[in-house]
């Protein structure tokens, strides 16, 4: 992981620290002229690989209230350029801080900004121009403002402070540093510098001046004039909490929190440094959960960004190979598994052929093989699948007979048919292979003769729609099929009427023939 450098930015210097394991080694302090900027240079050609961060604690600070409307992606990057554009000079450090949306009763949705600079941008151009021509990666431009939020979100956490609008007040290096938050969001800060004062004489300066913050404030009717006392977290110097506390008493419109450096960096966990004052928890915390909100534009971010980029492509392909790796390993298990499978069936494989030769020992002796016994055994199941019985058969057409009382039957043939191929030699050859052969389609068929009672010879239609519907009756199971009718009439082509017109010797009764054909199995 890249090393980070902090530099803390001051109107009188600028002091740069290695933020290492949670604590700050200072790594030296650089003058506000171009002998500082030079060493500074130096420094970063040594340590081109670093990420630096810039913590600005200056009393020239700016900040706009904004409204534009509720947009997003690139419209809304548009609307905020053109207005920081409009609103500062120097937009090389500016930044928009989004304040939520409003929502306005009959009106379009709007989003409220707070567009906050620098007075003097152009301090910060020597030292941007610097990290760029070292080839360093410049994280970012902040200041103590931007900061803010964070710490004030873990004291406030830890103190049970839970009112909307906060004063943060520290002792920085700097001087006094106040900010203003509502809701979580930054709305206004100041720096008011600081002399040599002694712990009572600097708990009323700080008493005064959060009160001359109050007034402003209320001026600008940020503050409303009836709502719930402003809560105040002061931040005393190690050593001079009493003096505080006996100083910063509460009133009805104000109520102080005190709490020492000491506890607020155990509070904000982070590891105290000697000889810094508040400024160390900004640093930390700056260092450990940077903001999204910055000043520094994207071309003096240039590096950084591709840093970033290249982190994420790292992240993204060593992501993806661990993904093939659990593939891989998942794959294998599988290989693993079917190995394991087939270890099982071939070790049962084994136990089923030892059993089958402990049985066959046990077996009488015979005069031939066993090859020849399972030839012998498939052979009399051909022979089983070639033979019918004509009793289902029988029963079959008496169920088709009792639908027709009129039909009177004659005569019935049964047989079974076998194809020329299958014959007795066959039967008896030995076969070359002791697989079961293949089935043969052996069909039995009935030959069905009879004529129709108590019609008159002459109504022919009505006799051959009557043997039509019982040649239909023998078909209702599909495993039966009518090969051939022969109805006592039939008309050619000519129109003449042909078939069995009756004889004497059958009483002049016509007669019909309905071969009937089913095969052996079905």
């Amino acid at each position: 992981m890249s090393e980070r450098r902090l530099l803390y930015y001051t109107a009188d210097s600028h002091s740069l620290y290695l933020w290492q394991s949670g604590k700050l080694r200072l790594e030296g302090v650089y003058g506000a002229d171009d002998e500082g900027v030079t060493e500074f240079q130096a420094f970063a050609k040594q340590h081109p690989k670093s990420l630096y961060y810039i913590l600005a604690d200056l009393a020239g600070e700016d900040f706009h209230d904004e409204m534009i409307p509720w947009l997003r992606g690139g419209d809304r990057q548009a609307v905020i350029e053109r207005r920081l554009a409009q609103r500062y000079r120097d937009t090389r450090l500016a930044a928009a801080l989004s304040l939520g949306r409003v929502n306005v009763a009959g009106e379009r949705r709007n989003e409220r900004l707070l567009l906050s600079s620098f007075t003097n941008t152009q301090q910060f151009s020597p030292w941007l121009d610097a990290l760029s021509d070292a080839g360093a990666k410049l994280a970012g431009v902040y200041s103590i403002p931007l900061v803010a939020p964070i710490l004030a979100a873990k004291l406030a956490a830890k103190l049970g402070a839970k009112n909307s609008r906060t004063i943060i007040v520290s002792m920085n290096g700097a001087g006094l540093r106040q900010s203003f938050l509502e809701d979580g969001h930054l709305r206004f800060a100041r720096l008011e510098r600081v002399v040599e004062l002694s712990g009572d004489s600097l708990a009323t300066f700080v008493r005064s001046e959060t009160l001359r913050l109050m007034q402003y404030l209320s001026s600008l009717r940020v503050l409303p004039r009836d709502g719930p006392p402003l809560t105040a977290i002061v931040i005393a110097p190690a050593g001079q909490r009493a003096a505080f506390e006996e100083a910063l008493v509460s009133e009805a419109r104000l109520s102080f929190r005190i709490v020492d450096l000491p506890e607020a960096a155990g509070i904000a966990g982070v590891k105290r440094a000697e000889g810094m004052g508040g400024e160390q928890l900004y640093l930390h915390l700056l260092a450990k959960n940077a903001p999204k909100e910055q000043f520094a534009r994207t071309e003096d971010r240039k590096g950084f960004l591709l840093w970033q980029l290249r982190r994420g492509i790292v992240a993204a392909g060593a992501l993806g190979f661990f993904g093939c790796a659990l593939f891989a390993g998942a794959k294998w298990f599988d290989i693993w598994s079917v190995r394991g499978q087939a270890e099982q069936q071939r070790r049962e494989a084994q136990t089923a052929e030892q059993e089958y030769k402990r049985v066959t020992a046990t077996f009488p002796a015979t005069q031939t093989s066993t090859e020849n016994l399972k030839i012998t055994v498939n052979e009399f199941r051909a022979i089983g699948m070639r033979t019918a019985e004509p009793g289902p058969a029988f029963i079959y057409v008496s169920q088709a007979l009792e639908q027709f009382p009129l039909i009177e039957l004659e005569r019935l043939l049964w047989r079974v048919d076998v194809p020329k191929s299958v014959g007795i030699g066959a039967l008896g050859a030995p076969a070359a292979s002791t697989a079961p052969p293949a089935p043969v389609a052996v069909t039995q068929v009935m030959e069905i003769s009879g004529f129709v009672t108590n019609t008159q010879r002459s109504d022919y239609r009505a006799i051959t729609a009557l043997v039509q519907r019982f040649a239909d009756a023998l078909q209702v199971d599909p495993a039966y099929q009518v090969v051939r009718t022969q109805l006592p009439f039939d008309t050619t082509s000519k129109g003449t009427l042909s078939g069995d017109i009756g004889t004497t010797d059958n009483g002049g009764t016509p007669r019909f023939v309905i071969t009937l054909s089913r095969r052996v199995g079905k």
